[in-house]
């Protein structure tokens, strides 16, 4: 695989699905071909599963064990249909979470096996590991004035089912994402949301630039925009 593979992970409100997309277009503007993706989601099928998960799309909520089960079949379907086919053809993906969330979520936040869920995680994806992990870190006071004061389209009558827990279960999520970085510090890199945007953004770049192909020239470049 020659393409490069970043994921972005944190609470609920950290900003993460904000830097995807400009991260996304600022190596494009470097002239590197670039898949933008999110968990659950980017297949017909992971986006359906997403309804499920998010939103009670069927009218039940899924029981946690079966929480984790539609997360690994949708990660299945996205691995095997867009981000193994891209690093192979050598371009780079951007992932707005991927198998640390199951950690953080459904070990931390749930109470199950970390062991388990990197044995679940090892079999949806083959193994597979980004080349670079950005923890957006935020509080979870600020965390859930976020995502409870902003306003989103969702469908009629719908609520985010991660969203509306309680306090607590997103104390446990942050704790473990921090502790999940501290357990990878090559491959994690844990970034402060509460900066400013633009300041956040450029410690992205910062971080990201030096996996950019230096023979290409691209690093030069995109550090003079």
């Amino acid at each position: 695989m020659q393409g490069k593979f970043i994921t972005l992970e944190g609470p609920e409100g950290s900003g993460k699905s904000t830097h995807s997309r400009l991260l996304a277009e600022r190596l494009r503007q470097c002239g590197l071909t670039v898949v933008q993706t999110r968990e659950p989601g980017g297949t017909r099928l992971g986006e359906a599963i997403r309804q499920l998960l998010q939103y009670n799309g069927c009218g039940e909520a899924p029981q946690p064990a079966a929480e984790v089960l539609l997360f690994c079949a949708s990660r299945a379907q996205l691995t095997a249909q867009v981000i193994i086919p891209a690093l192979q053809r050598g371009e780079w993906v951007i992932c707005d979470r991927f198998t640390d969330s199951t950690l953080a979520y459904q070990g931390y936040g749930r109470g199950y096996s970390l062991s388990a869920l990197r044995q679940l995680n090892d079999f949806t994806t083959g193994g597979l590991q980004p080349n670079l992990t950005l923890l957006f870190d935020v509080d979870t006071k600020t965390s859930l004035h976020r995502v409870r004061s902003r306003k989103t389209k969702l469908p009629a009558g719908a609520k985010d089912r991660f969203e509306s827990e309680p306090s607590e279960f997103h104390r446990k999520i942050r704790d473990g994402f921090i502790a999940l970085a501290a357990a990878e510090p090559e491959r994690f890199k844990v970034l402060d949301t509460k900066k400013p945007l633009a300041q956040t953004q450029e410690m992205v770049w910062q971080i990201v630039a030096p996996l950019v192909d230096n023979t290409r020239g691209a690093v030069g470049e995109c550090n003079a925009r």
